[in-house]
């Protein structure tokens, strides 16, 4: 059973989404907050394994309380999934530097909120369909530097040819076609990746991918 918390200041919001993820047989509702201090609060006494975070709410923000729960050891395992009204919130790229798991359009279709809750437990998930391209490649335009890339040497030239093409947004069926493998290969590759640099998850993979100049602006095809 996958337990996930709803925090959003707008009441009617957590209503609708405590109806549809409730309505799963494999889902149920841990909890609500109402705002970032109050879901801080919550989450250190439910541990849900998904948290549907909105960005903009009352006392603290949905960005501040991530990296609230980010950087607390014992709530690694709870993955951040913020929310927000539009596609290219500009507090989207923070959160995603902030540990946030991925990023849902409040409007998206009830099918792949439901499809994102399940991925992101499995670590498959990162943004929304059909903005994630758009997404990275504007998230590189805003990034820094490249850092060095000393923390690439770990890994075999397979696991950096599989981490760019995570970088670049391929999930991973797009991955095992590129490289003619299968999908739980593909899986397999990923994930031990991400155990060798650290990473929480998908996203700070990618995020790693560019600061450590294995994949720049531009090379999304």
């Amino acid at each position: 059973m996958i337990r996930v918390l709803l925090a959003d200041d707008q009441s009617l919001v957590r209503a609708g989404f405590r109806a549809l993820l409730e309505a799963q047989p494999d889902i149920e509702v841990a909890g609500e907050a109402a705002d970032g201090e109050e879901a801080v609060r919550a989450i250190r006494e439910l541990r849900p394994d998904v948290v549907l975070m909105d960005i903009r709410m009352p006392l603290l923000d949905g960005l501040a309380a991530t990296r609230r729960i980010t950087g607390d050891a014992g709530l690694r395992d709870v993955k951040v999934v913020m929310l927000t009204t539009f596609e290219l919130d500009e507090y989207v790229f923070e959160a995603i530097r902030s540990g946030a798991s991925g990023f849902l359009v409040k409007d998206t279709e009830p099918e792949e909120l439901l499809r994102a809750v399940r991925a992101v437990v499995d670590g498959d998930a990162l943004l929304s369909p059909g903005v994630t391209r758009r997404l990275i490649a504007e998230f590189a335009a805003r990034s820094k530097e490249p850092a060095a890339a000393g923390e690439l040497a770990r890994l075999t030239e397979r696991e950096r040819e599989v981490m760019a093409l995570v970088g670049i947004g391929l999930s991973n069926e797009e991955i095992a076609r590129r490289l003619v493998v299968s999908p739980l290969t593909a899986k397999t590759h990923v994930s031990r990746t991400m155990v060798k640099l650290g990473a929480r998850d998908r996203a700070q993979l990618v995020v790693l991918a560019y600061e450590s100049g294995l994949v720049r602006p531009g090379w999304l095809g």
